[in-house]
């Protein structure tokens, strides 16, 4: 199996991509960051401010104040205390109100971006994809990104400095011993929440793959709701779904006990450090060489100084939380499509819709060849049909004609340009395909046909539900073509699910048409009803028709049987009839088990072309 190729993922201590790709939309909102880091310092001077306004309010209630500093004056200390209390908070809820629509506007940015970047990956990555898992991955990821902007930006270098200030104030005003005490109780609380922080974040990351894990349990159960009905396994998923949650429960167990162990060594920091502060300030009170004011000062900077250390605390544990969550949404960024637009690529120059395969060489894995040189044209207007046994390789055309592979051997050629010069837009805007299995999205019957070209008129659907032959069912809906058609369109018969597919390749007006096995599902009243629609819309238009069933097929411009990854035969239906090889085998072994014994096959030579198909 061929894979994405993975770029290096990044260090796993801090994700520069995460800052990188946040950068551009910071600079898209200069000014108003520069207003919120306005709101941001004039809080944090309110902040350092209302310790020394408390300090000269408890001095002026003193005996020996009281005479100096009169009733109003400290009236007025007070609601200047109250106001800077209050504009702290204030000024806060304006900076994250001004900020939140940058945070809002990052978080659509880089979902827009997982999601287009998903579209671009190769069809070996989606085939292998846990969509569960995956929706989880991204809800978390860009959530932590949203973190990361409200706290890196706003939080951290903020309240760094403001530890710094009160550290500088305390050992400026009151002595040394208080600036140490600081400073050492900083440092104890930095290290023990680093260290501690880098033990717990492993505990994250198992709670993150637990619950994707669980997520991708119960959304591939209920995608599959039928099949689990069909076979009565309600119990049996049941118990791998609690399965998977007792794997979820155990981790998050761990990783609370791995954060009660983070806060109590925190609190025991916070606790020893302002219990020494002050012991230290009221020893000087005593000594007379400190005020009560100067006490209740030394006590208000200190919680000022470790409420943002704890603040600090927290966000940089949340910081490690929210880069484990988004580890797997970059590393999906980190995912490079083997399958992109050379640096030269050129738009398809439309012509006629001549297809020409040359040399076709391609194996999934190198152990299991597929394709082992196969050539064949289909000229312009003409229909081809490619018939073989199962895994011959014919489905693996129409990927290879996609470009969702790319051969290892030989090219693709659409009006004489190789597919691998051609961007893969206008490339694949040329081909339109009714697909063997065709699912539609949850939305209305009109959203759906109109999936082919989603700019299509009102006029050009109904005309495309003619040539479909839908126009009668469509009347017949309670809500005409507004009617929902349920999860993958399972609302609809697979007739009519056909016949949408079939809608919306003439909608997309693409000169090439691509029919795989479009009826290989249908019983044969649907069948005949189909090919009819089928060969309407294929008028005018190059057709590739990949089938098993031969008798959707008799009417092809030329018929290419492949057999062991190689072109055993090819002709119309009436020259391969005679030639009796292998696909006369196979055309009589199909009629005879619908129970229409063909004549005028002869039977040795059939069976000899059997051997050969087989």
């Amino acid at each position: 199996m061929r894979h994405a190729r993975h770029d290096t993922p990044p260090p796993r201590g801090f994700n520069w991509s995460a800052a990188r790709l946040i950068a551009p939309w910071l600079g898209e909102f200069r000014g108003r960051i520069a207003l919120a880091m306005l709101c941001l310092v004039l809080a944090k001077v309110g902040s350092i401010g209302a310790p020394y306004l408390l300090k000269h309010v408890v001095d002026g209630l003193e005996p020996a104040g009281a005479a100096t500093l009169a009733m109003g004056a400290i009236l007025a200390l007070v609601a200047g205390y109250g106001l800077a209390r209050f504009m702290n908070v204030l000024l806060g809820e304006i900076r994250d109100t001004l900020f939140g629509r940058i945070t809002e506007r990052a978080m659509r940015r880089i979902g827009l971006r997982v999601f287009e970047h998903l579209h671009s990956l190769d069809l070996s990555f989606h085939l292998e994809r846990r969509t569960g898992g995956l929706a989880r991955d991204i809800e978390r990821g860009t959530n932590g990104v949203s973190f990361l902007l409200r706290f890196l930006v706003f939080n951290i270098v903020p309240t760094l400095l403001e530890i710094l200030v009160v550290a500088v104030l305390l050992a400026w005003q009151y002595g040394i011993a208080f600036g140490a005490i600081t400073l050492l109780s900083v440092l104890c609380y930095g290290l023990f929440s680093g260290l501690a922080t880098e033990w717990r974040t492993e505990f994250v990351r198992e709670a993150n793959r637990a619950d994707s894990a669980s997520n991708t349990r119960a959304v591939d159960s209920l995608l599959n709701y039928e099949t689990v009905k069909y076979f009565g396994n309600e119990a049996f998923e049941a118990k791998r779904y609690d399965a998977e949650l007792e794997l979820w429960e155990i981790a998050r167990r761990r990783n609370r006990l791995s954060l009660f162990a983070l806060n109590s060594g925190q609190a025991l920091i916070v606790a020893v450090a302002m219990g020494a502060a002050m012991a230290l300030a009221a020893v000087r009170v005593r000594e007379g060489t400190m005020s009560v004011g100067d006490f209740v000062l030394v006590n208000a900077f200190m919680m000022q100084l470790f409420m943002p250390l704890n603040f600090l605390g927290m966000v940089y544990r949340e910081i490690k939380g929210s880069l484990a969550s988004i580890e797997e949404m970059f590393d999906l960024l980190a995912v490079v499509p083997v399958i992109s637009d050379a640096p030269d690529a050129k738009p398809l120059e439309r012509g006629a819709g001549r297809v020409e395969f040359r040399g076709i060489r391609f194996a999934y894995d190198s152990a299991r060849p597929i394709l082992k040189g196969v050539d064949f044209v289909i000229e312009p207007g003409a229909k081809l049909a490619v018939v073989g046994a199962s895994g011959a390789g014919k489905s693996t055309l129409v990927k290879l004609l996609y470009r969702f592979h790319d051969p290892d051997e030989g090219e693709i050629r659409v009006d004489g340009q190789p597919t691998r010069g051609l961007t893969l837009a206008s490339l694949r805007a040329a081909i339109a395909i009714v697909p063997q299995d065709t699912v539609l999205f949850n939305d209305t019957l009109l959203e759906n046909l109109r999936y082919g070209r989603p700019d299509a008129r009102d006029a050009e659907v109904q005309d495309a539900l003619a040539l479909a032959q839908l126009t009668d069912f469509v009347a017949r809906l309670p809500e005409g073509w507004h009617t929902r058609v349920g999860e993958r369109g399972l609302k609809l018969s697979g007739g009519e699910r056909q016949r949408v597919a079939i809608a919306r390749a003439i909608l997309k007006q693409a000169p090439v048409l691509v029919f795989d096995e479009a009826t290989s599902s249908l019983d044969s009243l649907a069948e005949a009803s189909i090919l009819e629609a089928l060969r309407r819309v294929a008028r005018g238009h190059t057709s590739l028709v990949i089938a098993h069933r031969l008798s959707t097929v008799v009417d092809a411009d030329c018929i290419v049987v492949l057999a062991d990854g190689r072109v055993a035969e090819r002709g119309t239906h009436t020259e391969l009839l005679a030639a009796g090889g292998a696909y006369a085998a196979l055309w009589n072994t199909q009629q005879r088990e619908a129970g229409e014994p063909m004549p005028g096959v002869d039977a040795d030579r059939a069976e000899a072309g059997q051997a050969r198909l087989s």
